[in-house]
């Protein structure tokens, strides 16, 4: 069934609002996959906190125009699978990834991190992105590895001391 022009007004809108709220976005042919495989991906999309949309081209074009994702239109020809991510720069990549090992229909052609186009091919370098987590955890551990290194340097002579100490004791008993 056809959209009418306010529909379409209304889907510019809403993938215009997903592209400027994404971190990433990319494009993909999902040709050769059934109605089964494009709802495993969309249920394992929303999982990973990632939007899927098919649309039209020249309305994906109008979407992204002016947008940090403009250059995503190099990416879209032929049938295509539109994924916004708003927090996790390597999730559509691991997504791809991950279902492309099961079902090879699926071929990344395109993402936009930054504004700048990656191709498809560069997918397992975006998949080893970290997660905002792993980031996090290991900015705290790089904060908190010079303090337990001064805690340490710090304890030390006492520690050294009360070793010393024990095993003197230990030495003056078994005389």
């Amino acid at each position: 069934m056809p959209l009418n022009l306010q529909q379409k007004k209304e889907l510019v809108e809403d993938l215009r609002s997903a592209a400027e709220g994404a971190v990433v976005s990319a494009a993909a042919d999902y040709r050769g996959l059934n109605v089964k495989e494009m709802t495993d991906l969309r249920r394992r999309a929303r999982g990973a906190g990632v939007t899927l949309r098919v649309v039209k081209n020249t309305l994906s074009r109008r979407a992204v125009k002016d947008t940090p994702c403009e250059s995503l239109t190099e990416a879209l020809n032929g049938p295509t699978l539109l994924a916004f991510s708003d927090d996790d720069p390597g999730s559509i990549a691991r997504l791809f990834k991950d279902f492309a090992k099961q079902h090879e229909a699926l071929q990344p052609r395109g993402f936009v991190l930054d504004g700048v186009l990656y191709s498809g091919d560069q997918t397992d370098r975006i998949a080893t992105l970290p997660t905002l987590d792993e980031t996090r955890a290991k900015f705290l551990g790089a904060l908190k590895a010079p303090m337990q290194k001064l805690v340490a340097t710090i304890a030390e002579p006492q520690a050294r001391l009360a070793r010393l100490l024990a095993a003197r004791q230990e030495q003056a008993e078994a005389e």
